[in-house]
């Protein structure tokens, strides 16, 4: 199936893939890693727009994680064409109570097809808003290091504000990440708003006028 990806690889040269698929190997989540690639071949085969987040994401940007998922990014139209093929394709699929993923299960590893998050539908913009990266020598779509971290900080609620799980990718990935965009699409929340100033205390963030944003194919 790896070779229905084949295409995405010309589009950008692999920046330090090697260091990637290491950090990868090292959490021992090389099934994990297998069951992605085997999710990215059927929505590729079957033509279906997606784009790799969550915790892979940061990998394949070359940062750190301190979670460990499998989530793409798929339109809601799109969600019963998913499903469809990936359960022709040998996977279980689930439609949760919640209403903003549905997950497929590779014997057993959970695979998140989230086509609403943060309360925001997944768009056209959502997929131009993407690098193509390499994961274990597939290049496939990853949403941008900024997209990450906004999703990141708008996830933090009452109920969740878990700042140690958002530390670990805004200090690996902060020279690609576009600290202006985050402030401005996260400033409706006091939680994001509080998690920057702790990354200002703690010396992360930029300092004004330095060059920021730069996602380097």
């Amino acid at each position: 199936m790896a070779d229905h990806l084949a295409g995405y690889g010309t589009l950008f040269p692999p920046p330090p893939s090697r260091r990637r698929e290491n950090q990868m190997a090292e959490r021992g989540d090389e099934t994990l890693v297998h069951t992605l690639k085997k999710v990215a071949a059927v929505l590729k085969q079957s033509e279906i727009p997606f784009a790799l987040g969550g915790s892979f994401a940061v990998y394949a940007h070359g940062g750190h994680s301190s979670e460990h998922d499998v989530d793409f990014l798929i339109r809601e139209q799109d969600v019963d064409r998913a499903l469809e093929a990936l359960v022709e394709a040998g996977f279980t699929a689930e439609r949760p109570p919640e209403d903003w993923l549905v997950k497929v299960y590779d014997e057993g590893r959970m695979v998140d097809l989230i086509h609403r998050p943060i309360e925001t539908p997944v768009t056209e913009e959502t997929f131009a808003d993407t690098i193509v990266r390499p994961v274990d020598a597939i290049h496939m779509p990853v949403l941008s290091a900024t997209q990450l971290m906004v999703h990141k900080l708008l996830s933090f609620s009452q109920h969740y504000c878990d700042f140690a799980r958002a530390l670990p990718l805004a200090r690996s990935l902060r020279e690609q990440i576009d600290w202006e965009r985050v402030r401005k699409e996260t400033q409706h929340s006091p939680y994001a708003e509080a998690f920057l100033v702790l990354l200002d205390r703690l010396d992360v963030l930029p300092q004004a006028g330095a060059s920021e944003g730069r996602e380097t194919p």
